[in-house]
């Protein structure tokens, strides 16, 4: 990884026609939590080699939030408050983040989006800790000491900026504490799954009762312009898609560390 936050966009392209009708979750809707955190605590306990220190991941709402203020602006790009680390929580000291966009907004499917940066392991020796492409997302996903999550996806109407003028979908996850540290393996090896654990190990995973707490946060980050006028919750008629192309596009938000 060449810098301390270094974050790469992945997206994906729908071309359309024929009509259908969906609705997106909002940041509070159970499934879409427990999605979130499935889908990336499969790819945690899945790494190979297995991790030594691989932290259980477990929703934070005030990560999710954070996520939500910014998927609202529809822009295709990394939140530019990521750097000043009270602005976008009021614990943690680092927030990562990953980003996927599409259109139309009948792609969007949780599992489907964790797994377009799950699948950036392709692209990954753990060996050289070095990528042939694209992969820091999949690297944040997977490393170990991040043990925070919270997403949100919303509905785009007018377009999402810097991708598309069309009616999209954008889904954004907030990590805490942030990865892709720079020149470092996202998680150790050396010895058995869970052997570095100062808890319990479950399913290959570092737990704790302590660390996998969920808190309440009476909090929003103060550049959260709260405009629900395009609100992920509305039913829309969109386009089912007929032809799929990938976009990657390359961004880098942070100094090395």
């Amino acid at each position: 990884m060449r810098s301390a936050v270094e974050r790469l966009l992945w997206a994906c392209i729908i071309l359309d026609s024929g009509v259908c009708s969906i609705s997106l979750p909002e940041i509070s809707d159970l499934k879409f939590i427990e999605e979130c955190v499935k889908e990336h605590n499969w790819a945690r306990s899945s790494v190979s080699p297995p991790a030594t220190d691989m932290l259980y991941m477990t929703w934070d709402e005030a990560l999710a939030i954070t996520a939500k203020a910014w998927a609202k602006r529809c822009i295709f790009d990394h939140n530019i408050y990521l750097k000043d680390a009270p602005r976008v929580h009021p614990t943690y000291s680092s927030v990562g983040e990953n980003i996927w966009t599409a259109y139309p907004p009948s792609q969007f499917n949780t599992a489907r989006a964790i797994k377009s940066w799950v699948d950036e392991v392709n692209n990954y020796s753990y060996q050289n800790n070095s990528c042939n492409h694209v992969c820091g997302h999949y690297t944040q996903v997977v490393w170990a000491s991040t043990y925070k999550v919270g997403c949100a996806v919303q509905l785009c109407p007018d377009g999402i900026k810097y991708f598309a003028n069309k009616k999209g979908v954008l889904f954004v996850c907030n990590y805490a504490t942030a990865g892709n540290i720079n020149r470092r393996r996202p998680y150790a090896s050396q010895g058995g799954a869970c052997s570095r654990c100062s808890g319990t190990c479950e399913n290959k995973l570092c737990r704790s009762a302590e660390r996998d707490s969920q808190k309440s946060y009476n909090w929003s980050p103060d550049w959260d312009t709260s405009d629900t006028s395009s609100s992920s919750s509305v039913s829309i008629l969109i386009a089912r898609p007929v032809a799929l192309s990938f976009t990657f596009i390359t961004a880098q938000q942070g100094a090395d560390g």
